[in-house]
């Protein structure tokens, strides 16, 4: 075939369209999680552990109670109850944070608090609720059993013992285990930095005076917003002009992070160049258009391992590829195992028609009805419309070979908003 006629069928190849699933596959399966480094325990919130943590300590480091009342030996409470209350001697207050300085002997007691070692001597803690101190006397209306109210040494942490392991997410409980387990610093997966380039004549930044004639540069916000939602580090290049010098002048230094993200140029047009200029800074191009809709034109390649997108530039493409792509390939690189958002079954209130060889995302808020959920669309569905994106909640998956979806039909959904679990109250004070 000889070298030309090989590079010409690799070209049609990547040119060709393919489907949703195969270009997640391709992604995913040159994507993996970047090294690991230490962060101070607080700063490992949401973050991925590289290494599990051990208990270098056991917990709790002495017998405690965990009420507040008498530390007493089991053996002298054995009679005791309302109609025979038993008399004891109390020999010393023992507060939280103290060292006991006398041990329990026959026909002893220590006025105990929560928390507070036990003393020598004493094998149970009866609540001060059961008893009733005269002086330096207390009425016991109870017989306590072994270890009541008491938490043994060790009982939480084991020395030696794998306390949190390698891949979890970090939640609030995790900082508090790590916190007492003398972790001051802990080693996490690191953060992706995400390069974002906006391209197009026609943007304007934010704060630039307004003119009918741009369109303000709002895909660099909402790229950002997502990235920095995912727990990755954007880092903002600004606007490149439809021309191959401005194009390479933002293009070049994005290579230094760790992800490149470009939105807009992509299609056929003739000012549309995102494609020439990705390929003149070294990107091998895997492919370049998504059997999906919105979000067609989509380039996706490797520039020395990174992965780089050639993202739409309709406000709505742009996000809804994203969400598909993106996302998935952050989160592996911070080294989650739960890449996809959550997904649920409802019924689509309207009907609606689709391309047979095209997979929809069709923006929609998804209600709760009669124990299940319903669909609604909201509103016109045209990659521009970015207020049909703020209202919805989720995006209602049509997949390829359907030519049309009917009103009542059940549907996927994946869920695009972490709120979509609250509720307005505690669910747990309402009415069965």
């Amino acid at each position: 075939m000889g070298f030309y006629g090989e590079w010409e069928n690799r070209l049609k190849k990547r040119c060709a369209m393919i489907q949703v699933e195969d270009a997640l596959n391709i992604i995913l399966k040159e994507t993996f999680p970047l090294g690991a480094e230490k962060v101070a325990v607080l700063e490992s919130l949401g973050r991925v552990l590289g290494e599990s943590v051990y208990g270098g300590r056991i917990i709790p480091p002495r017998d405690n109670s965990s009420m507040d009342g008498y530390a007493v030996r089991e053996v002298d409470t054995q009679e005791a109850s309302p109609s025979n209350p038993i008399i004891l001697d109390v020999i010393e207050d023992i507060p939280a944070g103290s060292i006991p300085k006398r041990a329990i002997g026959i026909g002893q007691a220590a006025r105990i608090m929560t928390g507070a070692p036990i003393p020598e001597g004493a094998d149970a803690v009866v609540k001060v609720e059961d008893t009733r101190q005269t002086g330096q006397r207390v009425e016991l209306t109870v017989a306590a059993k072994k270890a009541e109210n008491i938490r043994l040494a060790g009982e939480d942490v084991r020395e030696g013992e794998e306390v949190i392991p390698a891949g979890t997410v970090v939640r609030p409980a995790e900082v508090g285990m790590m916190a007492a387990l003398g972790k001051s610093f802990v080693s996490v997966y690191q953060r992706p930095v995400v390069a974002v380039i906006a391209t197009g004549d026609e943007l304007a930044d934010i704060d630039d005076p307004v003119s009918s004639w741009k369109i303000v540069n709002s895909n660099a916000y909402s790229l950002t917003a997502q990235i920095l939602q995912c727990g990755a580090v954007p880092l903002l290049m600004g606007i490149a002009r439809d021309n191959r010098e401005d194009l390479l002048a933002k293009f070049r230094p994005a290579l230094r992070a760790d992800v490149i993200l470009s939105s807009g140029g992509v299609s056929v047009g003739d000012y549309d160049m995102v494609k020439d200029i990705m390929t003149e800074v070294g990107t091998d191009i895997e492919f370049w258009r998504v059997a999906m809709k919105p979000g067609k034109p989509l380039v996706y390649g490797r520039i020395s391992g990174k992965p780089i997108f050639g993202l739409p530039g309709n406000p709505v493409s742009t996000m809804v590829s994203f969400e598909q792509f993106v996302r998935p390939v952050l989160l592996k690189m911070m080294g989650h195992r739960f890449l996809f958002r959550r997904t649920v079954q409802a019924v689509l209130k309207e009907g609606l028609d689709k391309q047979p060889e095209l997979t929809y995302f069709v923006r929609v808020h998804v209600e709760r009805k009669d124990g299940g959920y319903v669909a609604v669309l909201t509103g016109e569905q045209s990659s521009g419309i970015l207020k049909s994106m703020v209202r919805a909640n989720g995006l209602a998956i049509l997949p390829k070979g359907v030519r049309n979806i009917s009103s009542g039909e059940r549907v996927t959904v994946q869920m695009i908003d972490d709120s979509f679990n609250m509720t307005l109250n505690p669910e747990y004070f309402q009415e069965r």
